[in-house]
């Protein structure tokens, strides 16, 4: 049971803090597992550095699309494009309140 477990040190799922570094056990499936000791062997490096890489290739990535994202939002003039009061964001329940009450009365 305890063989699938793949023991690493890297940011993530199940930490455990031990001083500046973050100690993690990780269970991974059959496969993965597999995959694991196969990006071993083809790199020479250890489990958590082989886990480190993918953390840090799959945060690149994520950012790198929601940055992505933002720009184009961003560039497209659709922010700050609508008229309304400036908190409205924040009171949208009290402005709702208010406009139904006045069309329908208070109940």
């Amino acid at each position: 049971m305890y063989d699938d477990v793949i023991r690493a040190t890297f940011v993530g799922v199940l930490a455990k803090v031990c001083g500046p570094k973050v100690r993690v056990n990780a269970r991974l499936d059959d496969e993965r597992a597999e995959k694991l000791k196969q990006l071993q062997s083809l790199t020479g490096q250890s489990a958590s550095d082989v886990l480190k890489r993918a953390l840090d290739l799959m945060y690149a990535r994520q950012v790198a699309s929601a940055r992505k994202k933002l720009d184009a939002l961003l560039s497209s003039d659709f922010i700050g494009c609508a008229d309304g009061p400036e908190d409205l964001a924040n009171q949208y329940k009290d402005y709702l309140t208010r406009d139904l009450n006045a069309k329908h009365g208070a109940r």
